[in-house]
């Protein structure tokens, strides 16, 4: 979850203001860019005196991990005191609810830049972290702690979205505290552009979820998932989450969006530094002034960018649209994740051939695999056979609009041309290490994992 955006104080006079904020996200494909998203574990290294358990914010912890990395150069993102974010050059560092150190990059003009700015990352944090006995592993679920075991943030939204999550799901505190994702944010071009490349993305993501499924342990033992990660979300707050039919209607465009986020629950508004709790009220009655807690307060442009980053479907909408169906991974892996999606949507052809693939099936075909993969993975069925045999079409489709781009890119690919052609997956990997190589001692995983 995002750090808060810049305040936007204009005041809200209608819904077809609402569409108007997405369409302005529409860009010509010459300024598309391509960003890169990524969360990661901290975790106490054995080599000076831990046990792989999670860093809570302090003492000598995450919030000293902040600290030491604004003095290099990055701008703090301060709540109710707390450091809880920093900013620079157009990307930012914000954490997750159990300490999850997340990277939010740049816009960027290629998968090469991704790369670069991943190493950038690393090359900044780690110095600062590895004084402290602190390392990070890219994992989708946390292989070893319980729930109990994981440290909360000082951060105000997630105490209101702690408390709030067991009233709809049994799975929400797991979502925020134990669970790490990579993803891929790209432009459109147009309100049919949005269209077309949410439908595809939309009925992919439960390949992506197979092809990047990197989640097999829960308190260290298998849990009979590939993505546990992914079945999470399944109990976290289906108001909110999953694929919604609608989404994929013919007339689908912003306005409807619009409808649809005015019902999404809220969680807060934002006046003079607080947050103020208005869990389950939509944004409806907001509006409408409705809402009791609400009473003399004008709803404006910045409460609504802020309500659209509680969206947690597959694919979010914003000013762009964000690929969020995949487990964190190794770099290459993650990389790999901003080649597949840029691929298949920043081509002309490529995004043809893509939406003629989807739309060989049912929407509800794909539904049905998104609720196989994260135990089945890419065995699991799908529209005219197995996931991976979808997932061999749209790699290929995907290779074809990196080359089509002239940059180099589809060397990126290179991960996922070896799982479709029959190699394991991460979690596949891992759990093949596990009975093999560890002897069933999951802490393993944090070395062969770490950045």
């Amino acid at each position: 979850m995002s750090n808060p955006g810049e305040l936007d104080s204009r005041p809200i006079t209608s819904t077809a203001q609402l569409a108007e904020y997405f369409e302005e996200g529409s860009k010509p494909r010459e300024q598309w860019l391509i960003g890169t998203e990524h969360e990661k574990f901290a975790f106490r290294r054995p080599d000076m005196g831990g046990d792989y358990q999670p860093v809570a914010y302090e003492p000598n912890g995450i919030g000293d991990i902040l600290a030491g990395v604004e003095k290099r150069g990055f701008e703090e993102i301060r709540d109710n005191g707390a450091l809880i974010g920093l900013k620079s050059d157009g990307g930012s560092i914000s954490l997750e609810p159990g300490g999850q150190f997340e990277l939010s990059g740049a816009p960027l003009r290629s998968i090469h830049d991704t790369r670069a700015e991943f190493a950038a990352h690393f090359k900044t944090i780690l110095p600062v972290a590895g004084p402290m006995g602190i390392a990070f592993s890219l994992l989708g679920f946390h292989p070893l702690a319980t729930r109990e075991q994981m440290p909360w943030m000082p951060k105000s939204r997630y105490k209101i979205m702690r408390d709030y999550m067991p009233k709809v799901g049994t799975l929400g505190h797991d979502m925020m505290l134990r669970t790490c994702t990579v993803q891929t944010n790209l432009d459109f071009g147009s309100e049919r552009d949005m269209r077309e490349k949410l439908r595809i993305s939309l009925l992919l993501q439960p390949v992506s979820t197979a092809m990047f499924a990197n989640s097999p342990f829960t308190e260290g033992k298998p849990n009979g998932y590939l993505s546990y990660r992914a079945h999470v979300w399944t109990d976290t707050d289906n108001q909110r989450s999953g694929i919604p039919a609608l989404f994929l209607e013919e007339n689908f465009g912003f306005e409807r969006y619009v409808d649809y986020l005015l019902d999404v629950p809220m969680y807060f508004v934002a006046r003079d530094g607080k947050l103020i709790d208005v869990a389950g009220a939509s944004f409806r009655d907001f509006l409408a002034g409705k809402i009791e807690k609400l009473r003399g307060i004008t709803p404006t442009m910045g409460d609504f960018a802020d309500h659209t980053t509680t969206v947690f479907t597959d694919v979010r909408i914003k000013r762009f649209l964000e690929m969020r169906g995949a487990d964190a991974g190794s770099p290459a892996m993650m990389l790999a994740h901003s080649a597949f999606w840029t691929g298949l949507l920043y081509d002309p052809a490529a995004q043809a051939a893509a939406l003629s693939l989807v739309n060989e099936a049912p929407w509800q075909e794909y539904a049905a695999m998104r609720a196989a993969v994260p135990r089945e993975g890419l065995r699991a069925k799908a529209p005219r056979g197995t996931a991976l045999d979808l997932a061999r079409q749209a790699v290929a489709i995907a290779d074809q609009g990196l080359r089509a781009r002239g940059l180099g890119e589809e060397i990126y690919l290179t991960p996922l041309h070896q799982i479709v052609g029959g190699g394991p997956t991460q979690a596949e990997n891992w759990l093949w290490r596990f009975e093999k190589v560890w002897r069933g001692d999951v802490k393993a995983i944090f070395r062969e994992s770490a950045i």
